[in-house]
């Protein structure tokens, strides 16, 4: 099982996040680390589900472009 480190250092998490680009977010809570599994955005301060539009509710932790595949 990959650590936290070595997961992190997938995403981005030492610059600001571009608005209008779709992300794969990588997120962390009292249980441990996951990634969000639907693209999402940034705008406004907020992350959000790009398909619903609502606000996500976690801890961001780190973010990369989301895989169309």
């Amino acid at each position: 099982m990959a650590t936290r480190a070595a997961r992190i250092e997938e995403f981005i998490n030492d610059q600001d996040a571009s608005e209008g680009t779709r992300y794969a977010l990588f997120c962390e809570d009292n249980r441990g680390t996951y990634v969000i599994p639907f693209p999402c955005r940034y705008s406004e301060g907020v992350w959000l589900n790009e398909r619903t539009g609502e606000v996500i509710d976690a801890e961001v932790i780190g973010w990369r472009e989301w895989d169309v595949r």
